[in-house]
């Protein structure tokens, strides 16, 4: 089941005021129709330049921000319901509580961004129809938590990234990426911390896991064919019924095994 956004919103508050404080961008503040004038200004080879600005809680529904330059921007509770970030560069943004309901993200440059507690649906259920797309996206030294159950994550980066559950703050359950279901084939996890995340029957074959932290992570019923946990910790990790077939460096003493 989906986070509320009313929870959400307080899990996004602990996780942004205690464990992980983050400060918002020191840009300019921004609103709806300046955004819409930086883009109409933009021209091939120039993308629109919207580094650092404070975007929180604008409504950008549906608007083109392909290969745009959002740098450091903060985009906490910003709607991006049916936007296009295909290319966009966010590396080092704060995403917290954004909608993103039907975004696209392919190949956009998420490095070093907060992603969390993101709005992902309409109702209290997830709607595959709703889904947002992040296939071949870069999250490389990201901090990731939230619902992603179900997307397509095929071909992303998520080397050297931080989605390992927030235990500090676990009143109202346990804070974790959970990933159930999710495309992830051919994604790269290579020295991500994974501790307690959720891969419950999702799809990671070929996908890169060496060096990575995978303390208690659940992979109960997913697809690990030739997957490469060399050198990953898999301290209590699950694998129960997940397919193994052709994957490398996973001891059989590790975890839950089939």
């Amino acid at each position: 089941m989906r986070l509320t956004i009313k929870k959400a919103a307080l899990l996004a508050a602990l996780f942004l005021g205690v464990a992980h404080p983050l400060p918002l961008a020191a840009g300019e503040a921004m609103d709806a129709a300046a955004v819409r004038a930086a883009l109409q200004a933009a021209g091939p080879g120039h993308p629109a330049n919207l580094a650092g600005a404070k975007l929180d809680r604008l409504d950008l529904s549906g608007f083109n921000l392909s290969g745009a330059n959002l740098r450091g921007a903060s985009l906490y509770a910003t709607k991006l319901e049916g936007a296009n970030l295909t290319g966009a560069d966010l590396s080092g943004a704060n995403l917290t509580l954004a909608w993103v309901i039907r975004a696209n993200f392919t190949k956009a440059n998420l490095s070093h961004a907060v992603v969390a507690a993101m709005v992902v649906s309409s109702g209290m259920e997830t709607n595959p129809a709703e889904a947002p797309i992040f296939t071949g996206a870069n999250f490389s030294f990201a901090r990731v938590q939230g619902h992603f159950a179900g997307f397509d994550f095929r071909g992303a980066n998520f080397s050297h990234a931080d989605l390992a559950a927030d235990m500090r703050n676990q009143s109202m359950g346990l804070i974790r990426a959970d990933f159930s279901g999710a495309l992830l084939d051919h994604a790269n996890f290579a020295e991500a911390d994974l501790g307690r995340a959720l891969f419950r029957f999702a799809k990671l074959r070929g996908a890169d896991l060496r060096g990575a932290k995978l303390l208690r992570a659940d992979f109960t019923g997913a697809d690990l064919t030739g997957a490469d946990f060399t050198g990953a910790d898999t301290t209590e990790a699950d694998f129960s019924q997940a397919v193994l077939k052709d994957t490398k460096g996973l001891p059989e003493t590790s975890g839950k095994m089939p």
